[in-house]
């Protein structure tokens, strides 16, 4: 079995929404590393030195590579990634190898076969 992991860099306040929708589009779970920064176009705001941007977590999904695409997708559509600037990213990669995932495989393999 193949995997590729599925980034999110989000507001805060969306992660619950995203990990919510990764998992209705096939993902079986989710790492969040929370207080993350960053700064896109423009550079970000300050007020005497402190940052007014909202606190950021980066998502991450191991999600089968066949489902990747449509997680992806997922995660878009349900935060507005492309309508809104500056609302985060979210991008997949190609994994080499994984371990620890061997509960998961029998699971994802029947998901895989009835999607396919």
């Amino acid at each position: 079995m193949h995997f590729k992991l599925v980034i999110a860099l989000v507001d805060h306040d969306q992660t619950t929404d995203v990990m919510k929708a990764a998992r209705l589009a096939g993902a079986t779970g989710s790492t969040v590393i929370g207080n993350a920064r960053g700064e896109g176009l423009k550079p970000a705001t300050t007020f005497f030195g402190l940052s007014l941007e909202s606190q950021r977590d980066v998502v991450l999904l191991l999600v089968e590579e066949h489902l990747s695409r449509k997680i992806l997708e997922t995660i878009r559509d349900t935060i507005n990634l492309d309508a809104t600037p500056g609302t985060g990213i979210a991008f997949q990669i190609d994994v080499e190898d994984a371990v620890g995932v061997a509960h998961q495989i029998e699971t994802l393999a029947k998901l895989v076969e009835e999607q396919l």
